[in-house]
């Protein structure tokens, strides 16, 4: 037989699942052991006091001499048998009256005693014989012992037998049934990590500690109350209102918290700051709960296995009191049996008593009261699993009490998994929502980002970039620390990859920010901090992926100066470019554009008439619409490179303020619509390199202003007389072409102070060259040149001679004259220098204060 303990081991379930089990569940638990209990005891008593006692019921006939006994007699039937053959018959007496009178003065032990003293004689005893009268079975013990085992199996009926097990039975699919759901393998899993993550919250610092504060950080009065008298700085701007956000335009507000006004302030003495090891387990907590929901909201099984099971139990709680409701009358203390075993023992009907019928219904009795309180509940649970919306689950308390407003609901098994806890303990819920919230992660963020980056920590960070501006670069955290924005020296702020960047009041105190870089970062900037950024700022860098990271508060920068877009500007099929207005930029001189354009995006056409550079670098993509470019009138530098251009756009020749135009890196092949540069009377630079350009028309000759001239990286193979005719030509470079000769009219470029012929197939020098006595750079290399004319010593003002990849045996000793040449700026294998005169070596190795001027 089962002991208690191993069966109520099929009810055990882990410790911690019991938040899961609401009161009727726990109910059910208990009255489930009570029936284990009942089922246990009964099938115990059973198997050791179960038993029948019969008696035969006699057909032949009955000798009855004794007359009806008075009161205190006992009545006897006497009932004559045989006792074998040839025997006489004898007189068997058996008992079946009321037990001899007691008399009040005579004891009940005494009265009983003198009942069967023995006889002294024989005589006596036949005396007693003679009177007394009885019935007579003719049955020995083992008769008795047979008849009682047989009635046993025919005469009691099947409900008395088998009821122990039955109720046995019943209990552990009811306990089967309510545990269920904790075991199948597709629910156990997320019951457990939900479980787990919930008592990790519960007990988490951030839900206890910081918590609290972060309640109360954002007051007004506990802010006054923690600084004192003294205030932060805030910038007063003397702007106008205009410019200023609007309402859809993503401000951080004031206050991003609610509090009760009946509810009373707790005294905060200090900001407590998680420690690190707290912190990263709550970092840790918030991404667990975020996967957690992604993968249970998605599906209702638990909740479906939990109808389930209740339906079950209800079907099962009907049926049980069906059936033992018709037999609990069964269970009688009398029965009748008629074993037919006559030739064995010579009667046919026997009258049995069951000595447990009492007992075994009293326990039905009892079983039945158990299992009907048991289906009353099982009723209950439908009620309230049907009568509410179990797979929805709101933190509307929840967000009023913890003051966390963005607290999102939850569906399908998430919400009926709360719904079960909160049958436990509410508590557990307001501190889980609290994981939910991204305010309240990016508040944890922002403690332990502040704990780590310290003011003395960021420091150590700032540099000088190449314009020599003190310069901090941030990558990847957090967000933006607090400390920051106490470096008030800072003149440029670079933030990448930042994506909950808030950009606070205290940016105020940077006085000298001028210069702001936004890569990936869709920054958010409080009304103070945009009043300050909008009349300080000055150039702005933003790189992103998809248009709608930039943020909305940059279009209202009315003083910046530089705006540089880094990023996908066309969207699906490039029909729109989604670029918000640029009108209230009245201030923007320079538009750096990198991208994927296939046109002039018509918002940049806002500011056309305040720029004075527009910088457009595509990715590869065809630039084909252009005429938005004719209402730039003040532009003063274009650069289109990379845009897949095939001629030079015909918009440019309107630009009649241009100076400088750059179209490297497209597809030129020709260039005969140079001859429009006539009207372009302020153009000095050019800038065809990396292009596809054959030949240079001698139209050349019309762009009399012209001072740099870029065709590197070109398919050029000569270079006409009608370049040399530009007098005011001070820069020209036609490196990596297929040019082989230099032509001597270059001697007319008298203003020449760079000329770059690297990477051609020069192999003679002209002595014209040298006639150009203001060359400052003279490029050589990797040509075919097999001598320097010792007439390089007229470059008196040359500083960088490069010679490296020709077939030179020897250079020039005339190269000491070359007063402001050193070793530094002469480029030349090293035998060839090292075969030079001492003198000159010695020259060219002396230390020179004046600077290598590689400008225009």
């Amino acid at each position: 037989m089962f002991t208690l303990a191993e069966v109520a081991s099929l009810n055990d379930i882990q410790p911690t699942y019991r938040i899961l089990k609401p009161w009727w569940d726990v109910f059910m638990d208990y009255l489930a052991v009570v029936m284990l209990m009942v089922a246990i005891f009964a099938g115990t008593m059973q198997l050791t006091k179960d038993q029948v006692v019969c008696l035969p019921v006699l057909q032949s006939t009955v000798n009855s001499k004794a007359q009806p006994s008075t009161s205190g007699k006992a009545d006897f039937t006497t009932v004559e048998t045989t006792s074998g053959q040839g025997e006489e018959p004898s007189m068997r007496t058996v008992s079946f009256g009321s037990a001899p009178t007691v008399t009040p003065d005579i004891p009940l032990s005494r009265a009983t005693s003198s009942q069967y003293q023995p006889t002294e004689s024989g005589q006596e005893l036949k005396k007693e014989q003679k009177d007394s009268s009885g019935r007579k079975t003719n049955l020995d013990f083992q008769q008795y012992v047979f008849i009682n085992q047989m009635c046993y199996h025919l005469a009691l009926p099947w409900y008395s037998k088998y009821f122990p097990y039955l109720v046995l039975i019943h209990t552990i699919i009811l306990i089967v049934s309510s545990n269920f759901w904790f075991k199948y393998p597709k629910t156990c899993s997320k019951i457990e990590h939900f479980v787990s993550i919930l008592g990790k919250c519960f007990e988490s610092p951030w839900t206890t500690k910081a918590l609290s504060e972060t309640a109360c950080e954002d007051s007004e009065e506990n802010k006054q109350r923690l600084t004192g008298a003294q205030s932060l700085p805030k910038y007063v701007s003397t702007s106008s209102d205009e410019g200023s956000p609007s309402a859809s335009t993503p401000m951080i507000t004031k206050s991003g918290f609610k509090f009760s006004a009946d509810k009373p302030m707790i005294e905060v003495p200090s900001v407590t700051i998680l420690d690190k090891k707290d912190g990263e387990q709550a970092k840790a907590l918030f991404e667990k709960v975020r996967k957690f929901r992604a993968h249970v909201e998605d599906s209702d099984l638990i909740y479906k296995l939990y109808v389930g099971q209740t339906v079950i139990k209800t079907v099962k709680f009907i049926f049980i009191l069906c059936y033992t409701a018709n037999f609990v009358n069964t269970i009688s203390f009398e029965h009748t049996c008629n074993p037919k075993v006559e030739h064995l023992i010579g009667y046919t009907r026997f009258e049995c008593t069951h000595n447990m019928a009492y007992m075994l219904k009293k326990l039905l009795i009892s079983y039945i009261s158990l299992i009907c309180v048991y289906g009353f509940i099982c009723l209950y649970t439908l009620f309230w699993l049907f009568r509410i919306p179990l797979k929805e689950y709101s933190f509307e308390k929840v967000r009023e009490e913890s003051s966390f407003s963005d607290i999102p609901d939850v569906k399908n098994d998430f919400a009926f998994l709360l719904h079960m806890v909160d049958q436990y303990d509410q508590l557990y819920s307001k501190r889980f929502g609290v994981f939910l919230s991204e305010v309240s992660e990016n508040k944890l963020r922002e403690i332990s980002l502040n704990h780590e980056w310290t003011f003395e920590k960021l420091r150590q960070h700032v540099s000088r970039n190449a314009q020599d501006k003190q310069e901090l670069h941030l990558f990847m955290l957090s967000g933006v620390p607090d400390a920051v924005f106490d470096l008030t020296d800072l003149e440029v702020l670079k933030l990448e990859l930042i994506p909950e960047a808030k950009i606070p009041a205290k940016i105020s105190q940077m006085t000298n920010l001028q210069e702001l870089h936004l890569c990936h970062c869709p920054a958010k900037v409080e009304q103070t901090a945009f009043s300050f950024l909008r009349d300080h700022l000055r150039c702005l860098h933003v790189k992103f992926t998809d248009v709608a990271e930039i943020p909305a508060w940059v279009y209202l920068l009315k003083t910046l100066r530089e705006l540089y877009l880094i990023g996908n500007l066309n969207s699906e099929n490039n029909k729109m470019i989604g670029l918000d207005s640029l009108r209230e930029l009245r201030h923007l001189k320079i538009l750096h554009v990198k991208s994927n354009l296939t046109k002039i995006p018509p918002n940049i056409t806002d500011v056309a008439p305040h720029l004075t550079k527009l910088v457009i670098h595509n990715d590869g993509t065809k630039l084909v619409v252009l005429n938005s470019l004719k209402k730039m009138t003040n532009v003063a530098e274009l650069e289109l490179q990379n845009c897949e251009l095939e001629r030079i756009p015909h918009a440019i020749f309107s630009l009649s303020n241009l100076q400088e135009l750059d179209l490297k890196s497209n597809s030129i092949r020709t260039i005969e619509e140079i001859i429009s540069f006539q009207h372009l009377k302020r153009l000095t630079c050019l800038k065809l390199w990396h292009n596809k350009i054959v030949n240079i028309p001698s139209s050349i000759t019309h762009i009399k202003n012209l001072e740099s001239l870029y065709l590197s990286n070109n398919k050029l193979e000569s270079l006409p007389t009608a370049v040399f005719s530009l007098q005011k030509l001070r820069y020209l470079d036609v490196s990596y072409n297929s040019i082989a000769l230099i032509p001597g009219e270059i001697g007319l470029l008298t203003n020449l102070q760079h000329f770059y012929i690297t990477g051609n197939k020069v192999d003679v020098l002209p002595k014209q060259l040298f006639q150009c006595v203001k060359l400052r750079t003279l490029c050589l290399g990797q040509n075919c040149i097999t001598s320097i004319p010792d007439k390089v010593s007229k470059l008196l003002h040359l500083t960088h001679l490069e010679l490296k990849g020709n077939c030179l045996d020897r250079l020039p000793a005339t190269l000491g004259q070359c007063q402001v040449l050193r070793k530094s700026g002469l480029l030349v294998e090293d035998h060839l220098f090292d075969a030079l005169p001492p003198e000159v070596k010695e020259v060219l190795n002396q230390d020179t204060s004046i600077p290598f001027a590689n400008g225009i």
